[in-house]
């Protein structure tokens, strides 16, 4: 695979969704990435164990190794010396029984930046709990409370936490290790905790209440979602004052003595409910021909197949097939070292021989 990490080898232990997300990143930058997948006890079926479509694992090569075994650990230990990158996703304390924590990889190579991705961080009472997105979300304060309706903000579809926060996180700091390796020669530790992720990409949250009473953008209705008649949704993010007046002027209420003022939180049920009003008149689609003309920071809420078609997206080839499948694509553009599109997941341990042979494990 082409791309500005062509070169770099990247060992990732199967066993989390985030460290799958780190890899997919890198090798989607051009990186060599294999993936040490679990020595099975018999062969899996062709289809049955991960589907050649799946996301978190495309353009991965796999080894599956018994890392319970000391020939199995030894062969880890082997591929880790050739290595520049090495990402794991275990608790904390298990890569260490296993034989292949920071200690015992880094005398082996002391040139490999080691990554260590954990939900709650390699230390405190929490370390070894599981650490799912919305309990990480929560406890970051993340989800704190809505004031349009008193309760807890809800949940995100996204996993903000693990892939946002986490696993892009992780990325970043891994090839800040590996920069610096240039200078130093030296490899390093790099240890992410999902709940520092979530922490960081929450910035605005806690600056925002900071000051009592303080309302965030979120709560406003010029920056909200919004049903048509047909049931389909709109999302508003008229936030600076040329876009809310091109909405207004869009819904027939420019210039309207009914229209509150938007500055005043007071009057914001009354203004989210006129512009409801106005956008639940006409369908959906009706309103995608009359915002794709204007900006105004209206957006249809489009699924997933109909995001891969939309002409904004398509133009900038944001989608890929990858086998049978649609998939986002990486999603930096380079200009002089593009990246190939991404390969299909491998089934686990399909490339045992082949990487072994390829770095001399």
């Amino acid at each position: 695979m082409a791309g500005p990490l062509t070169g770099v080898r990247v060992l990732e232990f199967a066993g989390s969704a985030p460290t799958a997300f780190v890899g997919t990143v890198l090798s989607g930058l051009g990186a060599d990435v294999v993936r040490v997948d679990r020595a099975p006890a018999e062969a899996p079926a062709p289809d049955a164990a991960r589907p050649p479509e799946n996301p978190l694992s495309r353009g991965h090569r796999s080894v599956a190794l018994d890392l319970k075994s000391p020939e199995g650990v030894e062969r880890a230990l082997a591929l880790a010396e050739h290595a520049d990158i090495l990402v794991e996703g275990f608790r904390p304390g298990v890569a260490d029984r296993l034989g292949i924590g920071p200690e015992a990889v880094l005398a082996r190579n002391p040139r490999l930046v080691y990554g260590r991705v954990s939900g709650w961080g390699q230390r405190g009472e929490w370390a070894g709990r599981a650490a799912h997105d919305l309990a990480v979300l929560a406890l970051t304060g993340a989800l704190d409370t809505d004031p349009a309706t008193g309760g807890p903000v809800a949940p995100p579809t996204a996993y903000l936490s693990s892939f946002a926060g986490g696993a892009h996180a992780h990325v970043h700091a891994l090839l800040a290790a590996l920069h610096e390796r240039e200078r130093s020669g030296r490899g390093q530790v790099v240890d992410t905790a999902l709940a520092d992720g979530a922490a960081l990409i929450a910035t605005l949250i806690h600056q925002w209440r900071e000051v009592p009473g303080n309302h965030t953008v979120t709560d406003a209705p010029h920056y909200s979602l919004y049903r048509a008649a047909d049931g389909r949704h709109l999302a508003v993010a008229a936030i600076e004052p040329r876009l809310y007046a091109n909405l207004l002027e869009q819904l027939g209420l420019a210039g309207a003595e009914e229209v509150p003022d938007r500055t005043d939180p007071a009057a914001w049920p009354a203004l989210r409910a006129l512009i409801a009003e106005r956008f639940a008149a006409r369908d959906r689609e009706h309103w995608v021909k009359v915002f794709d003309a204007v900006d105004a920071g209206v957006a249809p809420v489009l699924t997933p197949a109909e995001a891969a078609r939309h002409h904004q997206l398509a133009a900038r080839e944001a989608f890929v097939a990858v086998g049978d499948s649609v998939q986002p694509a990486p999603a930096s553009r380079f200009g002089r070292t593009p990246a190939d599109a991404p390969g299909r997941a491998p089934l686990p341990g399909e490339h045992t021989e082949e990487v072994l042979a390829e770095w001399r494990a």
